[in-house]
């Protein structure tokens, strides 16, 4: 692995957004310092003026690379890419490089947003829908976005999302499948997403990012 000490990542170990730069960062071998902002705890530690002043935004993720600081993953991963290691998130060719981003934007903009742990708080306490609504609301828009990507990879799939190699899709991809999963949904209902998610779950750079083997995930 890379030696990169000037690399740190402010991480939660459930964080979809944060689970996605870890992928990336152990696809191209880079190795990290981890450090964890618990998104409940004390009211979320992401309010704490001590990360506010590196994410005025209040969240996750953040990356450290020597004096610069980035937050968004698309950014983070987007940077890394074009400054770290040999190995390629994105295809060189542009075309084929924005049909990645585009598989990548379903989740960033087209899911994530509406299952945010924010979101999810005000759908409750200001809206006062039930745990059973607030779950349908979730569930809605996770089968409407997985549709959405696996209608978009039919014809460039192979083991992964753009061919046999793993790009910055399979990093969006695999953390929205565990979301999915967890809020009960069943991805057989996505057959060829979950081809692809058991092949990545067979590669070690995801299996080290997976979120129940991170430093602060629950014993």
């Amino acid at each position: 692995m890379t030696q990169n000490p000037s690399l740190k990542l402010y991480s939660y170990f459930r964080s979809s957004a944060s689970y996605r730069v870890r992928i990336a960062l152990n696809l191209k071998s880079l190795n990290y310092e981890y450090i964890p902002v618990h998104l409940v705890k004390d009211g979320g530690e992401q309010h704490k003026d001590e990360y506010k002043n590196l994410n005025p935004s209040a969240e996750l993720p953040t990356l450290l690379h020597g004096d610069k600081t980035l937050s968004q993953s698309m950014a983070i991963i987007l940077y890394l890419d074009e400054v770290l290691s040999d190995f390629s998130l994105f295809p060189q060719d542009t075309f084929q490089k924005a049909k990645v981003i585009q598989a990548c934007e379903i989740v960033n903009s087209g899911i994530q947003p509406l299952q945010n742990l924010k979101v999810l708080k005000s759908l409750t306490s200001e809206f006062g829908l039930s745990e059973e609504k607030k779950l349908q609301w979730i569930q809605k828009w996770i089968r409407l976005g997985l549709h959405s990507f696996e209608h978009l990879i039919t014809h460039t799939s192979g083991q992964h999302c753009f061919g046999d190699t793993p790009s910055a899709a399979d990093a969006f991809l695999i953390p929205q499948i565990y979301n999915a999963k967890r809020f009960e949904i069943v991805m057989e209902e996505f057959p060829l997403l979950n081809k692809i998610d058991l092949n990545c779950q067979k590669l070690e750079a995801f299996k080290k990012s997976a979120p129940e083997q991170q430093p602060d995930a629950p014993a």
